[in-house]
C-alpha cells in the first residue's frame, strides 16, 4: 500500500505548533559537517560557534557525520575537541563518501570492472536526488536525523553551516514540517564559483531554486568576506539586508607566545601551514621563486623551506603531483613534514622565522590561514593573486612583502624582502603586527553574529534568556541521546 503523504494543510498545522522545550534552555540545533574532530580548517568556525551558543545559555546539539568518514578523506584531529565545550552534545549519522572507499573488498562488481564509469553513474543518481555532486545522495538521511533530534529536543533555532549544500535540504524539511527559524552559514557560498569570481551556476536551474528558496526564508545568511556578501546582495535583492558579513578570524592558541629568534649564521627557517588544495602549477610557482632566491642570496642558500598541512584526500592523501614537487625540492632546502595537529600549531609557528602564504582565487578567497599568519608576528610572503581578499586583511600589515602575483621572478624577490625582515625586525615590528591583527580574534569576529542570531529564536526562547541562564554551569551536561542516531562525547580525551 502507498504510504499517504500529510496534506499541505496538515503539514501547516504542525508547523503552527511548536514542540515543548526540555527544560528551561533554549534549544539550538547546529547542522555542522566538518565538526570537530573533522581535520578541517572550518572545524575552528565551527567548534567557536557552538561554544558561543554555549557561553549565551543555550543546549547545543550538533549534527555531523561520524569520525570513520573524516578518517578515509581528510583524516582526525582529536586536539581539537579538547576546546569543544562540554555541554555540546554531538550526533553522529552514519554518512560517508562511497567514493573515496579504497578496500577493494567492499567494491561490487560493477565497481571493479569500470570504477569511472561507477563513479559517473553515482553522480547521476546524486544529482537527481540533491543538485550537489559527492553529496547529493545525503539528503534524505540528514533530513531524517534532523527531524529525529527535533521531536526528541525541540529548537528554537536551526544553524546550518555551508558546504555541503546539500545541509539545505534538510534546513528546509525542518522549516516545513516545524517552522523552526534558522540561519544560514554560507562561509564560501554556492552561487559563487569563489576561485574562478565567476558565478557557478545560472537562474531556475535546481541548484538555484533551492538556494533562492532556502535563503529567502532565513533569518540571516553569513559570509566570510564582503565580495562573497555583495554577490549575494545582488543575486537575491530580497534578502541583502540579512546578509552579514562574518570573518574567520584566528583562535588565541594558535599563536606563539614567544617568537624565535633568528640565527642568520645558521640560516632561516621559512614555513607554509594549511591544506594544500591549490593547482600543482602554484605549488611549482614558490618552489621555483625559492630556488632562484637561494642562488641570489647567501642567507637563503643556508636556510630551509618547510612545508606542513594536508595534501590529498582518500586514495590520493600524499600521493599525488603536489608531492612530487616536494620530493623533487628536496635538494633546495624543501621539506614535507605532514599534518599538524591544533595543539601543535602555537609552537610551530613559533620555531619558523618566515611565513609563506599560498592561496588560490582572488577577491572572493579569504582563507582561515592569513589570520592566522597575520597575528603569528613574523614576515608573511603572499603567492596568491594581486587582487585577492588576503591582501585586504594584510593590508597595513608591517612585516608582509606585499601581493605580487604568481610569477616566479617576483616571489623571487619576495623571497628575499621576507628573509631581511626577519633578520631586521625587533621587538616593536612583531608586537606591531600581532596588534594590526588583533581585530581579527575568530571570538570577536563570531560574538556579534552569534548574539544576533540568538534574537532570531522562537519568543519562547528569548524569555529563558536570563542573565542567569548565560552562566549556567556545564553541569548541566547535555541531554539524552536521540534514538536511533550515534552520540559522542566532546571537549575531553576521545573516546
Amino acid at each position: 500500500m502507498q504510504k499517504r503523504l500529510p496534506s499541505p494543510l496538515a503539514r501547516l498545522a504542525r508547523a503552527t505548533r511548536p514542540r515543548p522545550r526540555r527544560g528551561p534552555r533554549p534549544h539550538v540545533i547546529y547542522l555542522a559537517i566538518g565538526f570537530p574532530p573533522a581535520a578541517k580548517s572550518s572545524a575552528y568556525r565551527m567548534r567557536e560557534t557552538a561554544n558561543q551558543f554555549c557561553a549565551l545559555g543555550w543546549d547545543v546539539t550538533v549534527i555531523t557525520i561520524s569520525e570513520s568518514a573524516w578518517e578515509r578523506e581528510y583524516g582526525l584531529d582529536h586536539t581539537l575537541s579538547a576546546g569543544v565545550d562540554p555541554r555540546v552534545k554531538v550526533v553522529e549519522v552514519p554518512l560517508a563518501r562511497t567514493d573515496l572507499e579504497t578496500d577493494i573488498r567492499a567494491f561490487s562488481e560493477a565497481r571493479s570492472l569500470r570504477p569511472q564509469h561507477w563513479i559517473d553513474q553515482q553522480r547521476r543518481e546524486e544529482l537527481r536526488i540533491f543538485p550537489e555532486p559527492v553529496f547529493g545522495g545525503w539528503r534524505f538521511a540528514l533530513e531524517k536525523a534532523l527531524l529525529r533530534v527535533h521531536r526528541a529536543h525541540a529548537a528554537d533555532l536551526l544553524m546550518t553551516t555551508c558546504a555541503p549544500y546539500v545541509n539545505l535540504a534538510a534546513t528546509w524539511k525542518l522549516w516545513q514540517e516545524y517552522r523552526v527559524p534558522y540561519v544560514v552559514d554560507f562561509r564560501d557560498g554556492w552561487s559563487v564559483d569563489v576561485i574562478a569570481g565567476t558565478t557557478a551556476f545560472a537562474e531556475n536551474t535546481p541548484a538555484d531554486r533551492w538556494e533562492k528558496r532556502v535563503l529567502e526564508q532565513a533569518r540571516a545568511v553569513w559570509a566570510v568576506n564582503e565580495p562573497i556578501a555583495d554577490f549575494y546582495r545582488q543575486r537575491y535583492p530580497v534578502i541583502a539586508d540579512r546578509v552579514r558579513v562574518v570573518r574567520n578570524g584566528y583562535d588565541g592558541d594558535c599563536v606563539p607566545a614567544t617568537t624565535h629568534r633568528p640565527d642568520p649564521e645558521a640560516g632561516l627557517t621559512f614555513g607554509y601551514l594549511g591544506s594544500i588544495n591549490f593547482a600543482p602549477a602554484l605549488l611549482d610557482s614558490v618552489l621555483t621563486g625559492w630556488r632562484n632566491a637561494r642562488r641570489e642570496e647567501p642567507l637563503l642558500a643556508r636556510s630551509r623551506f618547510e612545508v606542513r598541512g594536508h595534501i590529498g584526500a582518500g586514495a590520493l592523501r600524499e600521493a599525488n603531483a603536489h608531492m612530487e614537487l616536494l620530493r623533487a625540492a628536496a635538494a633546495d632546502g624543501v621539506e614535507f613534514g605532514g599534518p599538524v595537529p591544533k595543539a601543535e600549531v602555537a609552537a610551530t609557528y613559533g620555531r619558523w622565522d618566515a611565513l609563506v602564504l599560498m592561496l588560490v582565487g582572488g577577491r572572493y578567497v579569504t582563507s582561515g590561514k592569513v589570520y592566522e599568519y597575520a597575528a603569528s608576528g613574523l614576515p608573511v610572503l603572499s603567492a596568491h593573486e594581486v587582487d585577492h581578499d588576503a591582501a585586504t586583511v594584510l593590508a597595513g600589515h608591517p612585516l608582509w612583502t606585499g601581493a605580487v602575483g604568481l610569477d616566479p621572478k617576483r616571489l623571487t624577490a619576495s623571497f628575499v624582502e621576507a628573509a631581511r625582515l626577519a633578520v631586521r625586525a625587533d621587538d616593536a615590528d612583531r608586537a606591531a603586527a600581532r596588534e594590526h591583527a588583533q581585530r581579527f580574534a575568530r571570538g570577536a569576529q563570531l560574538a556579534p553574529a552569534v548574539a544576533e542570531a540568538t534574537r532570531f529564536a522562537r519568543p519562547a526562547a528569548q524569555a529563558t534568556l536570563t542573565p542567569a541562564a548565560a552562566q549556567a554551569s556545564p553541569a548541566a551536561g547535555p541531554t539524552q541521546p536521540t534514538p536511533a542516531v550515534p552520540t559522542r562525547p566532546t571537549g575531553g580525551n576521545p573516546s
